[in-house]
C-alpha cells in the first residue's frame, strides 16, 4: 500500500513538474512617437498607454497560470523617438517569439519582415491602417485593434438604422485625418449612403478663440446633411465644430458619435469589472490601445492554457482555428480572422459620456459569423500572406 501511495504521489508531483515547465515570455515592444502640441489637457496622452493594459492582462494570465503551474513574464522595450527600432526587435527575438508590438505601420512592417521574425507571433496594438490586413498583411502578424473600416463600417451601420442617408464630411490635413476620412467614405459607399460634400479644414487658427465665427462660414456650404462626419484624429477642430455649424446638425466621426475599440463608458457584459479593476492598476480610464494590448496578452493566455505548450507556431494555429474564443467584456466571443489575422470584435459606439450602441447592429446578417460585417469580410481581402 505504501509503495502504491509512493507511486501516485511521484506520478503528482511529475505531472505538476511538467505543468510547470510551460512558460511563456512576452516582450512589448514600443516605438515612441512625438505627439503634436495639444490644444486641451484633456487630450494628454499617458506614458504607459497600451503598457498599461498588456500589464493587466499579464496579471489576469498569471491568474489563471497559479492554477496550471504556467509561468508568464513580461518585459518591456521602449525605443525613444526618432530611435532605431530594429536593434532593439533583433535583440527581442533573439530571446522570444512573441511580441506585443505598440508602433507605427511602416516599423510593424520593418519588424515582421526580419529573418528573425520569420516564426514569431506579433501582435500589433496600435496600427489601425487597413493595408496591414490587405496587401500589406505578413503571416507573422495578429491583429487586435480594430482596423479603420471595422470602426467606420460600424458607423455605417448605425446611419443605416436610424436612416440618416444624407452625409458631408470634413476632414484634417494631416495624413491620419486622410486616412480616417477615406474609411468613412467607403463605408458609406458600401452602405449605399451618400456622402455629397467633403471640405478639408487646412486653416491654422486657434479654433478656441475663433470657432463662433468660424465654424458657420466654413460649414455653410455643406447641404445640410442629416448627420456630419469629422475626420480629426489628432484632435485640431473637430471639438470646436460642435453647435458651431451654419445649420444644426450632429456629429460623427472623430467628434460626436465615436467607434472605437474600447471607452471608459462602456460597461455592460462584465466590463464595469475589467473597467474598474484597470482604473485601480493605472489611475486612469482603459483606451482603445490599452484595450488591445490587454486582448493581445489574453489572447496567449488563452491559447497557452487550451494547448497545454508555448511555442509560437503551435500558439498561432490554435489562434487562428474555430476552436479559440476570447472574451473580451463586448457581449460575443472574439476569434482572429483566419484569412488576414485580424480579432473579429464588435465596436462600440459612444459619446463621450455613454454608450449609444454596439456594432454589429441587428438586422446586419452575415452567413458564417455577423461580427464580418465589420471591416473586410474573406471574399473582399487582399491579404495573401496566410492562405485564406
Amino acid at each position: 500500500m505504501w509503495l502504491r501511495a509512493g507511486i501516485t504521489t511521484l506520478l503528482v508531483l511529475s505531472a505538476v513538474a511538467a505543468r510547470a515547465e510551460v512558460a511563456l515570455h512576452v516582450i512589448y515592444l514600443r516605438q515612441e512617437v512625438e505627439h503634436p502640441p495639444v490644444l486641451s489637457n484633456l487630450d494628454t496622452v499617458p506614458e504607459d498607454l497600451g503598457l498599461a493594459g498588456a500589464r493587466l492582462g499579464l496579471e489576469d494570465n498569471r491568474t489563471t497560470g497559479r492554477f496550471l503551474a504556467h509561468d508568464y513574464s513580461m518585459e518591456e522595450v521602449s525605443v525613444p523617438p526618432g530611435g532605431d527600432l530594429i536593434a532593439p526587435a533583433r535583440e527581442a527575438l533573439s530571446e522570444t517569439a512573441m511580441l506585443v508590438l505598440d508602433a507605427p505601420a511602416a516599423d510593424v512592417l520593418r519588424v515582421a519582415d526580419l529573418p528573425e521574425a520569420q516564426g514569431a507571433l506579433i501582435f500589433s496594438i496600435s496600427a489601425p491602417e487597413d493595408a496591414l490586413r490587405a496587401g500589406d498583411c505578413r503571416a507573422n502578424v495578429l491583429h487586435t485593434l480594430p482596423s479603420l473600416a471595422m470602426r467606420s463600417d460600424a458607423l455605417m451601420q448605425f446611419l443605416v438604422k436610424r436612416r440618416w442617408s444624407d452625409l458631408a464630411m470634413v476632414q484634417g490635413a494631416h495624413p491620419e485625418d486622410q486616412a480616417w476620412g477615406a474609411a468613412l467614405a467607403a463605408s458609406a459607399a458600401k452602405f449605399g449612403l451618400k456622402l455629397r460634400d467633403t471640405k478639408t479644414w487646412a486653416y491654422d487658427a486657434d479654433m478656441r478663440r475663433s470657432a463662433f465665427s468660424e465654424g458657420p462660414l466654413f460649414t455653410q456650404e455643406l447641404k445640410d446633411p442629416d448627420i456630419l462626419l469629422v475626420a480629426d484624429e489628432r484632435h485640431d477642430f473637430a471639438r470646436y465644430l460642435a453647435y458651431n455649424t451654419w445649420t444644426p446638425v450632429p456629429m460623427a466621426g472623430s467628434e460626436g458619435l465615436r467607434a472605437e475599440a474600447w471607452a471608459p463608458v462602456v460597461e455592460q457584459w462584465g466590463a464595469a469589472q475589467l473597467q474598474s479593476r484597470f482604473v485601480k492598476a493605472a489611475g486612469r480610464g482603459m483606451r482603445p490601445e490599452d484595450w488591445a494590448a490587454w486582448a493581445a496578452m489574453r489572447s496567449l493566455g488563452e491559447a497557452v492554457t487550451r494547448t497545454g505548450e508555448a511555442q509560437a507556431d503551435v500558439l498561432r494555429a490554435y489562434l487562428l482555428s474555430e476552436d479559440f474564443e476570447l472574451g473580451g467584456f463586448k457581449g460575443r466571443p472574439l476569434s482572429y480572422r483566419p484569412w488576414n489575422g485580424q480579432l473579429r470584435q464588435p465596436i462600440p459606439l459612444t459619446t463621450e459620456r455613454a454608450m449609444v450602441a454596439m456594432a454589429p447592429l441587428e438586422g446586419f446578417l452575415h452567413r458564417v459569423n455577423e461580427l464580418d460585417t465589420l471591416g473586410a469580410d474573406r471574399a473582399e481581402s487582399a491579404c495573401t500572406a496566410f492562405g485564406g
